[in-house]
């Protein structure tokens, strides 16, 4: 799932720091918008935006912090609105639901062990794509010319 690369070049220290923040945000966005999943991605996507013209070492990393962001949005969405279906509407506990929930919960935490040893690996100047995200990250961050 995770694979450590040679980046370009190597990244300097504050370069580390910052890419690394990049998880950390996103980590600290689901403490503390745990029940709104929009928070996550609104969080990661400021710090992408107050970035984006950064070295392409914290370029890349925000990225792919952002495109993890954006895949659990839609699977934490999706469980959201089924369980407010389930609280309010008329909706019913089924073995589908609790299934669901339990995937969406074993995403969720293996996203959350993921991101925080990209985090410290970062912070290390150590470069890692994540398996699905690293590719997409790659076609969608260039460095600057």
């Amino acid at each position: 799932m995770i694979q450590t690369n040679t980046f370009i070049y190597e990244p300097g220290e504050h370069e580390a720091e910052k890419a690394s923040n990049s998880y950390l945000m996103s980590l600290i966005a689901v403490m503390a918008g745990l029940p709104l999943p929009i928070i996550n991605l609104a969080a990661t996507f400021i710090f992408y935006m107050g970035n984006r013209k950064g070295t392409y070492f914290v370029r890349w990393h925000c990225m792919q912090a952002l495109l993890s962001q954006a895949s659990l949005l839609v699977i934490n969405s999706y469980g959201f609105w089924w369980t407010i279906s389930v609280l309010f509407g008329p909706a019913t506990i089924t073995n589908a639901y609790i299934a669901y929930l339990i995937s969406a919960f074993l995403f969720n935490l293996s996203e959350f062990i993921a991101t925080i040893y990209t985090a410290i690996q970062t912070r290390k100047g150590i470069h890692v794509e994540w398996w699905f995200y690293g590719r997409l990250t790659n076609l969608l961050c260039k460095p600057n010319v």
